[in-house]
């Protein structure tokens, strides 16, 4: 029997490559936060101050629930944390 290879996890989960590299996306952008938060020593109720949103939604984010963020939310996030978002594309190898 064959196995199956993944280049990631969300690309075995995921339906579609479009759908992975959304996921992939999230991930990176909720790390990027998580660090921002546990950097500054703030609870989480002092980050949903900052950040905008609920302690419910820091707890989430902390937790790693990538399928409850949609990118417009994280992007406001890092806004509201004023950390500038820099892209980066690359065709798919």
């Amino acid at each position: 029997m064959s196995k199956q290879r993944f280049k990631s996890v969300w690309d075995a989960i995921e339906g579609t490559p479009g759908d992975a590299a959304n996921m992939k996306a999230r991930a990176e952008l909720m790390r990027a936060i998580a660090k921002y938060i546990n950097s500054s020593g703030m609870t989480q109720a002092e980050a949903a101050k900052t950040l905008g949103v609920t302690q419910p939604r820091i707890s989430d984010l902390m937790r790693g629930k990538v399928d409850v963020f949609s990118i417009d939310t994280l992007v406001n996030m890092l806004a509201a944390a004023e950390i500038r978002l820099e892209m980066r594309l690359k065709k798919a190898a």
